[in-house]
C-alpha cells in the first residue's frame, strides 16, 4: 500500500512539475505572436525585451533589445515605462515554451497598463533557428 501510495504522489507531483515548466499558449490581453510576426515587429523597430536571465542575454539576443531580467526584480513597471510609453508596442522573449518568463511579462506588463504587449512564446531559440539577426 506504501508503495501504491508513493507511486501516485511521485506520478502528481512530476506531472505538476512538467506542466509548470511549459509556458502558456496565450496570455490574457496580449498578442501572441509567430517568429515571422516576431520579425515583422522587429523590422518595424518595435521593442524586443529579453527577459532571461543573464547568461542566457550574454549568449546571444534579438539585436537591440533591452534586458530586464524578471527573475531579479529588474523587470518592474518603473524600468519598462523607461524603455517605452505605455500605448506602444513592445514584445517580451525569453527561452521558448519551456521558459515562462515571457508569460509572467508579458502579464505584468498588461497589468501595469501596457496596451501593446506582443508574447513572443517561442522565443530566441526559434528567433535564431530561423536564422533572424543576432548579437
Amino acid at each position: 500500500m506504501k508503495r501504491i501510495l508513493l507511486a501516485i504522489l511521485t506520478t502528481l507531483f512530476f506531472s505538476t512539475a512538467w506542466a509548470a515548466e511549459v509556458s502558456p499558449m496565450t496570455v490574457d490581453g496580449a498578442t501572441t505572436v509567430s517568429t515571422a510576426e516576431a520579425k515583422a515587429l522587429f523590422d518595424d523597430e518595435v521593442l524586443f525585451v529579453d527577459v532571461r536571465k543573464d547568461s542566457d542575454w550574454d549568449a546571444g539576443r534579438v539585436p537591440g533589445a533591452v534586458h530586464l531580467d524578471n527573475k531579479k526584480g529588474v523587470f518592474t513597471e518603473a524600468a519598462l515605462s523607461a524603455e517605452i510609453g505605455k500605448d506602444e508596442k513592445v514584445v517580451i522573449y525569453c527561452n521558448g515554451e519551456k521558459c515562462p518568463r515571457s508569460a509572467r511579462g508579458s502579464k505584468s506588463a498588461v497589468g501595469w497598463g501596457f496596451t501593446q504587449v506582443y508574447y513572443y512564446r517561442d522565443g530566441f531559440p526559434a528567433w535564431k533557428a530561423a536564422g533572424n539577426p543576432v548579437e
